[in-house]
């Protein structure tokens, strides 16, 4: 593979994007692929201050375009300092989220306009996307009972919202969806981690080979 593959994994709070990731990273590692995983907002040091700030349950009285910014902020530094010298490299990277959170969270979910949350966004990754999104659909409420179960995961902002809020989350979604359809591939996330799993690497090898 002479050049990076830049994957994205998105989807609602408890759709299990975190343990597929893992699985399909050692999976692709085994074919031979080098491959890194990280995600947003996160993935280096600075941006994972940022992302303490976001994700703080304490943090309640925080504007939504304050919200969309650090994000953005966050999704630049983990762009420069730790995806593209990845994707030079020739690796494969696998993220957990990317722009479209952003825009179905904020854009959508808060409100902000999907438009100004892209132009906000672009500012930051210039003409960097992935070359392939996958959409890990759930209905929200089944997303939440799932982190429910998982006593030892940290409760974040997020998961404080109420459920109509992860609705609209999901419609966002379905809008990149339909916007999108050549980039971003829907992945029934109700299915069993084997399911998943194998749905997923149907997608992702032919993008790769």
């Amino acid at each position: 593979m002479n050049k990076g593959v830049f994957i994205t994994v998105e989807g609602p709070e408890g759709a299990g994007k975190t343990t597929v990731i893992s699985r399909l990273s050692n999976e692709l590692e085994k074919l031979g692929y080098e491959v890194l995983q990280t995600r947003e907002p996160g993935g280096i040091e600075i941006a994972e201050e940022i992302r303490s700030v976001i994700l703080d349950k304490n943090h309640t009285a925080m504007d939504s375009r304050t919200e969309a910014l650090l994000y953005a902020a966050a999704r630049r530094q983990h762009l420069v300092e730790k995806v593209e010298p990845a994707l030079l490299d020739g690796k494969v990277v696998l993220c957990d989220r990317f722009i479209d959170s952003s825009l179905a969270y904020q854009g959508y979910a808060r409100g902000l306009g999907m438009d100004d949350v892209f132009s906000i966004n672009q500012f930051a990754i210039g003409d960097r996307m992935p070359n392939l999104t996958l959409y890990f659909d759930i209905d929200p409420k089944e997303g939440l009972d799932r982190i429910n179960q998982h006593q030892n995961r940290e409760v974040n902002r997020l998961d404080l919202e109420d459920l109509q809020f992860h609705h609209k989350v999901r419609e966002g979604y379905q809008i990149l969806l339909n916007q999108f359809p050549d980039r971003i591939k829907k992945v029934d996330a109700s299915q069993s981690v084997e399911d998943v799993l194998s749905q997923v690497l149907e997608l992702v090898l032919p993008k790769i080979r």
